[in-house]
């Protein structure tokens, strides 16, 4: 099982000093969490990708780069690439480019992101978002499985005898996970392709991502790439620690009322209650990370929110130590532990290259 983090890479007033950081600094503070995650033993690393303020990573395969080239082995991978208004042959050169400039510590997860305005700003339309997501996906899966493609569909003009540059490294595309909140035809894309679904899990009640990921792992089967328990699942989470959780509770609390995407709303107490936010101490998160095993089964990636909402660097960073020296080993060792022999492990490249060796000859994924 991979644990990781994932930023959305907001730019937000600290409530307890009044202090905005720039672009500049969250940029760079997005790097040192990187870094930081690597120090500490975590797996992954997740930007988001925004096209507007207050947000800053607006290119992540950039920011990506410069992270492979001052990191050995942390697995780089986005936390949203808009699927709806990146061109997919852009989508396709430029995750391939990232894959040999980081020896393949790569993949990437598909959004139709939640921002109406920005889809006109690309030349799209919000109410085509699923159709968009599904065509563009379509091509982009071809483009990365396929040295020439002639193409033709509705959003972007054809292709004949076209080929992407460079190819996907060992001739393996990244490992796709198809990311969403609340849209079922994403889920039944991901189980239609037999690639990873990925659910936010941070806004929304258990209930809500047990049925988004049952709904995932039937469809799965029924296109028959496994066993329901053999799909691959990962989860989004949110936490904030400190020794005793009433520190917690006091430091966050200020954070949590004035965060652009969830304050002057629920209480802080009502939204620990009701969604799988935690505040309180490294404890606390171990055991309720431990109970999203009971209602999506065994699955492959936890990546936690840390850093939004105005927290400043060196908070953030002391919250990555704390997942790396308290949490993530404990968690490693229950999750192992109460695993099945039958449930994958999380996708790497070389696992993927091993696997694609062992097709027979002329055998094609949907």
């Amino acid at each position: 099982m991979q644990f990781g983090i994932f930023s959305v890479g907001d730019v937000t007033p600290d409530p307890t000093t009044g202090r905005t950081p720039t672009e500049r600094d969250r940029v760079k503070a997005m790097v040192a969490m990187a870094q930081r995650a690597e120090e500490v033993g975590l797996d992954v690393f997740a930007t988001g990708e925004h096209h507007n303020p207050p947000f800053v990573p607006s290119s992540p395969t950039t920011m990506l780069g410069w992270i492979a080239a001052r990191t050995e082995r942390l697995i780089l991978s986005t936390a949203t690439t808009l699927i709806t208004t990146n061109d997919p042959v852009k989508i396709a050169e430029d995750f391939a480019m990232l894959q040999h400039l980081a020896d393949g510590r790569v993949d990437l997860m598909l959004g139709r992101g939640n921002t109406g305005p920005v889809y006109p700003w690309f030349g799209q339309d919000i109410r085509e978002g699923i159709n968009l997501a599904i065509e563009n996906y379509a091509l982009l899966h071809k483009l990365w499985r396929e040295d020439v493609v002639d193409w033709e569909g509705r959003f972007r003009t054809p292709l004949q005898g076209f080929t992407s540059t460079p190819r996907p490294l060992d001739g393996v595309p990244p490992f796709v996970w198809h990311g969403s909140i609340r849209s079922p035809e994403i889920a039944e894309q991901a189980a239609f392709y037999g690639d990873g679904f990925f659910s936010n899990h941070i806004f929304w009640p258990k209930e809500h991502t047990q049925r988004m990921v049952e709904l995932y792992r039937r469809r799965f089967a029924h296109y028959g790439h496994g066993t329901p328990e053999q799909a691959v699942v990962g989860l989004g989470g949110q936490v904030f620690m400190r020794g005793n959780s009433q520190d917690a509770v006091r430091e966050f609390r200020p954070y949590f009322d004035n965060a652009p995407v969830y304050g002057h709303g629920p209480s802080l107490e009502e939204f620990t209650e009701q969604t799988p936010l935690t505040v309180g101490t490294p404890e606390q998160v171990i055991e309720k990370t431990l109970t999203f095993r009971d209602y999506v089964g065994d699955y492959q990636r936890q990546l936690f929110l840390v850093d939004h909402a105005g927290l400043p660097l060196k908070t953030v960073l002391e919250q990555i130590d704390m997942l790396g020296q308290e949490v993530v080993p404990v968690l490693r060792e229950e999750f192992a532990r109460r695993r099945p022999a039958e449930v994958p492990d999380a996708p790497t490249h070389e696992a993927l290259v091993r696997a694609a060796a062992t097709e027979p000859e002329g055998a094609t994924t949907a």
